[in-house]
């Protein structure tokens, strides 16, 4: 690979711009409106870059068909044949990228990139439209609507508990999903705008014809024309205060207006003729969180400043949007008092409103008359505004003083005889006010344990005001953070901001600490603002340990009054991120498993109301998979109608970027939340994990021998960075927070999770996910018992599932050129003998013959994308290679290393994009 910027030249004279016929075979076995979207795309992506450079779209095709060969090979029953003799599309494909000067190599995997952008939406766009289609079979006449998770979920329970406990578990239900920065895309805000446009677009496609259709297909056209012409990479990292916009537009595009339609779909389902009529049954059960520009765990630049910053961002929003709301069911609402008559209770609401400020009542007063709803509506989307602009004369304190006023116009409407009025647009907006308040997300804070400690030395040592010589910054910034939690909570209510998770939570003593810090940052003490202390348990001894914990913590005063002012609620959070890597993905998770039976039993034992907090990530090696398995896969009593997670990278725009999709989602994790305290989901987790206990002993030991003989081996770390693009991985602007946490260590230990899974995965080995576990299965050598758990246990069968798809993701001819970057064959071997390993006693237990064999839909879309996933690895490999080689020989001026890694770069967004995967 040369530095040069001569123009593409075409790689065979025989070959035409013409579309050609490369396509796999699982391409052949798509539904018709996939294949149809896929086509059209792909024909769209063709056009425009051959628009922008013929030659380029001759060497995309003529890689495209070397790759897609390739992967037929591969699949093939000879392809072992074809990888022994090397004469493969894969070398082919290689030979032509190779080849390639730096700036067409660059176009290449644009081009490449655009792919996989195109690819997902087709994807969404037929899940959306088969969710369409499910439902348009439902009959209204149907016992339960078979398509919605939430109501099947109900009515299953009422037949296992009856009606009184099923409401029950019903008015406890809590989804709480935590939105957080690290790095929250693997590519930037411009291309995810375009990618919407574009969703947009080719879901109208199919429903449109004639001159619309052609419209629909010119603005396709300029779409897809700008998404290749835009750089995937972003000109800077964004900072903290930038990276609360992915909320914000999650919230403008989905979630403000979504989250209504779950409750209220549920409410149609149960109440039947009587929904809209009635008060509502489904309670306001969503209450997202976030960790963006509050998390300040390794991340300098995350300051008291900046949390303050986000704050005013996440709660000015919020009331915008309720603003806004308001004023339009305000608008709606022309019912006159002749045919709906105010009730004295709204009268006296309209009299407090006149006492509170003429000025607002005045605007208002000539329909206030005839039309009183209305008028008192207006008023209060104009009390909204001020509360925007902090007015104390005109604001509302608080947002249960407004949900208070809507509840008032609700009752007087309903009394009046217009109950749809009352219980249909007005309900929906008492339900997005008590989902998102005005805060919009609960704000936790995040610091790393040895934090706190150093700042109290600190301060033990110098005062606390530095008396005795000056404090240290950090320990001035640690003080700061609790005044801006307390400036928060002041301003936007204890919901904005009380959590306070402490990272590495080793003892006690770390609670202690966060609460004394707490005291010290305040002269009064009226002004200490009221916090509920998290411990975050990650590695696996302090999992083991976690009980112990808990035992002397429950015994500090301020702990203490927590729980007798909340009813003894205790939230706990498990990091599945670190545990894994410190001890490797089978281990963690049967360890995390354990711990979560531990601590429930503990709970019950004290009679605390627990909320455990997962703190998973997208990748399998970050605790990732869906959701609702992992609920339904929980020990009894750590779910209690209550599931708390953490939601990143590119698992926040799948889960949430598209309305349809997002209803699903929340549907189906409410209603695992709700059947995992079912009696019959209950009795199998217990029995399950009872039965196949010392099966799980075992994996985990041989497994963590053998993770920990790899990643405790010499030099591993700096091998590590080698194999991988690590290094570059650092470099890519997807994330405010850096790579390691700058507690001064140099090595594994410190290097945050999710570079090492992106890592991996970018090498297509997925190391994170898998390591230890062939091994431990060979040695177990029980095919029947690992069968029969697969079968029967939950949890084992949601790890097994979710290390399957991992494994589809991985090819060991990838693999083979990223380790051959080090210089280490025993390391080498040792993963390409467990990855064997693994796949063979993967395939073993599920029963299939190729990776994802009986999970049709997934493994077809798997398959259909490594070939072009394959396209961009080679070319990052290679620009690994020669980048690293050039740098040692001092061959490269900055200009041409600078190239070198924005094409790294490209290719790692392309690569996340192709794999949906960014960790």
């Amino acid at each position: 690979m040369t530095q040069g910027n001569a123009q593409p030249t075409a790689v065979d004279s025989g070959q035409t711009p013409a579309a050609p016929a490369i396509r796999p075979p699982e391409e052949h076995e798509l539904p018709a409106s996939l294949q149809r979207d896929m086509d059209l795309c792909l024909e769209i992506l063709r056009d425009v870059v051959g628009e922008f450079n013929p030659d380029l779209l001759s060497v995309f095709d003529t890689v495209r068909g070397y790759v897609v060969a390739a992967s037929d090979e591969q699949y093939s029953e000879h392809g072992a044949q074809h990888l022994q003799s090397g004469e493969n599309g894969l070398d082919k494909a290689r030979e032509i990228i190779d080849s390639m000067n730096l700036h067409d190599a660059q176009l290449l995997s644009r081009a490449f990139t655009t792919y996989f952008h195109l690819a997902n939406l087709c994807e969404e766009n037929y899940r959306v439209s088969s969710l369409h289609q499910r439902e348009a079979k439902v009959g209204d006449d149907q016992a339960v609507d078979p398509v919605n998770e939430l109501t099947r979920t109900y009515h299953q329970l009422i037949g296992e508990m009856g009606p009184a406990k099923a409401k029950a578990l019903l008015d406890k239900l809590e989804f709480h999903p935590v939105f957080t920065a690290h790095p929250t895309e693997a590519r930037r805000k411009a291309v995810a705008g375009k990618i919407r446009r574009i969703a947009t677009l080719l879901s109208n496609d199919s429903t449109l014809g004639g001159s619309n259709k052609k419209e629909n297909r010119r603005r396709l056209y300029n779409e897809i024309d700008a998404l290749f012409r835009t750089s995937p990479i972003a000109l800077k990292k964004p900072t903290p205060v930038e990276e609360a916009n992915t909320i914000l537009d999650i919230f403008d595009d989905t979630l403000f207006d979504t989250i209504p339609k779950v409750y209220r779909r549920f409410d149609d389902w149960v109440l039947g003729d009587r929904a809209g009529l009635v008060e509502p049954v489904c309670p306001a059960f969503f209450h997202p969180g976030s960790w963006i520009g509050s998390d300040r765990d390794g991340n300098p630049n995350v300051t008291a400043k900046v949390s303050r910053k986000v704050a005013r961002k996440f709660t000015d929003h919020a009331v915008a949007a309720l603003e806004n709301a308001t004023r339009t069911v305000g608008r709606n609402l022309t019912m006159e008092s002749g045919t709906t008559p105010p009730s004295a209770e709204m009268l006296q609401l309209w009299s407090h409103l006149k006492e509170m400020s003429e000025r607002l009542t005045d605007k208002a007063s000539l329909i206030s008359t005839q039309e009183p709803h209305r008028a008192a509506m207006l008023v209060m989307a104009d009390k909204l505004h001020y509360t925007i602009e902090r007015d104390a004369d005109l604001m509302y304190h608080s947002c249960d003083d407004f949900i208070a006023d809507l509840k008032i116009v609700q009752r007087s409407l309903a009394a009046a005889g217009d109950p749809r009025a009352a219980y249909g647009p007005v309900q929906d907006l008492i339900w997005k006010a008590e989902t998102f308040g005005f805060h919009l997300v609960e704000m936790e804070f995040r610091q790393h344990s040895l934090v706190h400690s150093r700042a109290l030395e600190d301060i033990r040592e110098h005062g606390l005001h530095g008396e005795r010589g000056e404090l240290k910054p950090m320990t001035h910034e640690v003080l700061d953070t609790f005044r801006a939690l307390g400036s928060i909570q002041k301003r936007n209510g204890m919901k904005a901001a009380r959590r306070y998770i402490i990272s590495f939570t080793k003892s006690a003593q770390n609670i202690r600490d966060v609460y004394e810090l707490n005291r010290m940052a305040f002269a009064h003490p009226e002004d200490v603002p009221t916090i509920d202390v998290i411990p975050l348990f990650e590695q696996l001894q302090d999992l083991e340990n976690s009980v112990d914990v808990l035992e002397e913590m429950i015994k500090i005063p301020e702990v203490q009054a927590r729980l007798k002012a909340t009813g003894n609620k205790l939230e706990v959070m498990l990091g599945y991120s670190d545990s894994s890597k410190d001890a490797g993905p089978t281990t963690a998770t049967l360890a995390l498993h354990a711990a979560q039976d531990r601590i429930a039993k503990w709970a019950v034992g004290h009679d605390i109301d627990l909320t455990l907090f997962h703190g998973r990530g997208g990748a399998v090696g970050r605790g990732g998979g869906p959701a609702n398995r992992a609920v339904l896969a929980q020990p009894v009593g750590s779910v209690n109608c209550r599931f708390k997670l953490t939601e990143q990278g590119e698992i926040i725009f799948a889960r949430y970027g598209n309305p349809v999709l997002a209803v699903r989602h929340v549907e189906s994790v409410a209603a695992a939340t709700m059947l995992q305290s079912a009696p019959s989901v209950e009795k199998t987790n217990t029995e399950t994990t009872e039965k196949y206990a010392d099966m799980a002993d075992t994996l985990s030991d041989i497994s963590h021998k053998r993770f920990l003989d790899l990643i405790k081996a010499d030099d591993f770390a700096p091998w590590f960075s080698t194999v991988t693009p690590l290094t570059e991985v650092g470099l890519l602007p997807i994330g405010s927070r850096p790579a390691k946490r700058g507690l001064g260590a140099k090595s594994l230990d410190d290097l945050r999770t999710i570079p090492w899974v992106f890592s991996w995965a970018q090498a297509r080995i997925n190391l994170a996910a898998w390591y230890g576990l062939g091994t431990a299965c060979e040695q177990f050598g029980d095919l029947a018992s690992l069968r029969a758990a697969y079968e029967e246990w939950p949890l084992f069968s949601t790890f097994i599932d979710n290390i399957e798809m991992s494994i589809a993701k991985t090819d060991e001819r990838i693999a083979r050129m990223y380790l051959a970057l080090g210089d280490r064959d025993d390391l080498r071997d040792k993963v390409l003998t467990e990855m064997e390993l693994t796949r063979k006693w993967i395939l073993l237990i599920v029963g299939d013959e190729w990776p994802l064999q009986h999970r049709h839909v997934l493994g077809r879309a798997v398959r259909i994308r490594s070939p072009y996933v394959d396209a961009l690895s080679v070319t990052q490999v290679l620009a690994l290679r020669t980048l690293r080689k050039k740098v040692d020989k001092e061959e490269l001026s900055e200009s041409q290393q600078a190239g070198f890694i924005y094409l790294i770069l490209c290719t790692v967004s392309g690569v996340a994009a192709g794999l949906q995967n960014t960790g």
